[in-house]
């Protein structure tokens, strides 16, 4: 029996058994099952189980932590047991129906966003060579100035990283169609007619240079480029409206009359109702953030950069990703990535400073690993697997994103993009701010260890906590 197969064995008996089991599926770190009766998990059992670096209940599912690589073949092994197997699309939908309504509605939320982020990541990650390639001391190494560059040059890198938020509103409804059960490619033409060309540029009205227009005398249209609330807002009542005209229209006319009927009324209640009702509620949840942002005396890096993973460990963090998008679309930068950047780097500081000081070869052989996910941006190994576990070492890690945080707001960093951290991060700081940012990053990890090396941690409390 290979170890992996052992490993599925004894995750799957320690869960209750085949018989407690609903379905298991996995994303790339987790090993996420359905059960029936979660009274019956032996959770010690579990984290005792080799390779396995913490588990816990979140959006409904039992999620076993494994990681990057391992989890898929541990998958395929629970598969071989005769374990029913779903998508992760099919668990979401499950587990929707657990939590409370707020927990439900910021589950939602993410299953709308996080599709869209790889794009953005990307789009960030372009944002950050442009600045590179165009800083005038590395044109210099090949004997050049900022004049020399052509105009289609820069046309090409315009393509690169205006794209994306050009059509974000288009990115927005076709997720949010998708999961509030219409058809996605409806959400995705919706999403196009609010950046249609026929509509005054929104960028253009912002800059004074294109008059927006009026209907009516006074509601105002305009194009809603980089824009999300309305996208998203327009999606979501798209979606259910789509359902019920499907629900009213012969089968033989379905094909015709639903989509029609969707776009037409959608498109008139998105720009004349929602777009600009919405769009004034989205200016006010950015300016609310920039106000924060601004705190004086590095006082919003201290608070955002401390309270952060407390924010992660609730699984509600994917909200945030409306502001960071919005950041970037509206400014063209994103101050707030260089603050969570640091209170993910304290959390890896703070499980290194346990598996460097721990006399237990297990421990060892689950915090190092932990520390080094955290330095490529997944806090949840070295979070659930090490620090929350013996508690003082988490709050170790809050306390070093707080004295990161607050350097980085001090230093004013500003990331050309959004959703990577730490040592992937590194490539949105590209823009002359990477040894400011190198900085941040290691004063959040060396306060994290210190602060646990010295306090948070000793072998005494791994002892007490396992008796």
């Amino acid at each position: 029996m290979t170890d992996n197969r052992k490993i599925a064995q004894e995750i799957i008996e320690a869960v209750g058994g085949k018989d407690n089991i609903m379905s298991v599926a996995h994303c790339a770190t987790r090993l996420r099952i359905m059960v029936k009766d979660k009274e019956k998990i032996d959770q010690p059992k579990v984290e005792d189980v080799d390779k396995v670096k913490g588990a816990f209940f979140n959006s409904g599912q039992y999620q076993v932590i494994l990681g990057t690589g391992t989890v898929n073949r541990i998958y395929e092994e629970v598969e071989k047991l005769g374990v029913e197997s779903s998508t992760k699309a099919e668990q979401a939908q499950e587990a929707k129906k657990s939590g409370n309504a707020f927990q439900r509605a910021i589950r939602t939320f993410g299953d709308v966003f996080v599709p869209i982020i790889p794009a953005l990541v990307a789009t960030g990650l372009f944002m950050g060579l442009r600045g590179l390639v165009m800083q005038e001391q590395i044109l210099a190494l090949f004997g050049l100035t900022p004049a020399d560059i052509s105009e289609n040059f820069i046309l090409f890198t315009q393509v690169l990283t205006d794209t994306a938020f050009i059509f974000l509103p288009a990115l927005v409804a076709w997720s949010t169609f998708r999961v509030f059960g219409g058809t996605p490619t409806i959400g995705l033409v919706l999403g196009l007619m609010l950046v249609s060309p026929a509509l005054p540029n929104a960028w253009g009205v912002a800059g004074g240079d294109v008059e927006l227009l009026k209907f009516f005398g006074f509601i105002p249209v305009i194009g809603y480029q980089g824009s999300v609330l309305p996208a998203f807002i327009a999606g979501v009542v798209g979606a259910k409206l789509e359902q019920q005209i499907r629900k009213r229209v012969p089968e033989a006319l379905d094909l015709i009359v639903t989509p029609f009927l969707t776009l037409l009324l959608m498109i008139t209640l998105a720009l004349f109702a929602i777009g600009p009702i919405f769009h004034i509620v989205e200016e006010a949840i950015l300016n609310g953030t920039v106000a924060v942002l601004k705190w004086p005396f590095g006082i919003s890096g201290l608070v955002i950069g401390f309270l952060n993973q407390m924010i992660v460990v609730t699984g509600v963090h994917h909200v945030f990703n409306l502001l960071e998008i919005q950041l970037l679309e509206k400014y063209g930068y994103n101050p707030y990535n260089a603050i969570i950047t640091c209170s993910v780097a304290a959390q890896g500081g703070a499980a290194l400073a346990v598996g460097l000081k721990t006399k237990s070869a297990k421990l060892k052989a689950l915090a190092l690993p932990s520390s080094f996910s955290a330095l490529l941006g997944i806090t949840e190994p070295a979070i659930f697997g090490v620090n929350l576990r013996y508690m003082k070492p988490f709050i170790m890690g809050l306390i070093g994103g707080g004295a990161g945080g607050f350097f980085a707001s001090i230093f004013g960093l500003k990331a050309t993009g959004m959703a990577i951290t730490v040592i992937p991060g590194t490539l949105l700081y590209l823009n002359g701010q990477i040894l400011l940012y190198l900085l941040v990053n290691v004063i959040a990890i060396a306060t994290a260890f210190i602060l646990t090396w010295l306090f948070g941690y000793s072998d005494k409390m791994r002892e007490e906590i396992n008796q």
